[in-house]
């Protein structure tokens, strides 16, 4: 099978991988907010990258190696314009793409009511798509239920 299957996704949302408050964009982050769950595929070296990245930095994501990972970012409500190639869960947010340690840990603190913050794409210079000193412009971006907003430019 070349993606999960619902049945599959929503057996890891009610075996405690992510709560159903994330699911709804509403709660409180969950106590222990370094700690998380990112979804990618077995092949992706950025990926890895930005797991390692945050890891130093203390945020320690259970990494679940899936076929394709559309079907997490359907169920996550992770909007197609603003996907890339990974997919995370801390707390009660979601964290597409290669967001930054510093916005992570924003987001975290001041707990707005929001389904989470992405990365677009997968920009030259963001956490993981590191290639010597090029830093192509990108913006995070925070999506909600009802739209998204630009929450920091780098």
């Amino acid at each position: 099978m070349n993606s999960m299957s619902r049945r599959q996704a929503t057996a890891v949302v009610f075996s405690g991988l992510i709560s159903t408050q994330t699911l709804l964009g509403f709660g409180r982050p969950v106590a222990a907010a370094h700690r998380g769950t990112v979804f990618k595929t077995a092949t992706c070296g950025c990926c890895a990258e930005w797991v390692k990245i945050l890891s130093r930095a203390g945020i320690n994501l259970e990494v679940k190696d899936v076929d394709s990972v559309i079907n997490i970012k359907k169920m996550l409500r992770v909007p197609p314009e603003l996907q890339s190639c990974h997919t995370a869960v801390i707390g009660d947010y979601v964290f597409e793409g290669h967001v930054p340690v510093r916005e992570i840990k924003r987001l975290l603190q001041e707990r707005p009511k929001a389904i989470g913050i992405a990365v677009p794409g997968m920009p030259i210079g963001s956490p993981g798509m590191e290639q010597g000193g090029r830093k192509d412009p990108y913006k995070v971006v925070l999506f909600y239920k009802s739209g998204k907003r630009v929450f920091a430019e780098y």
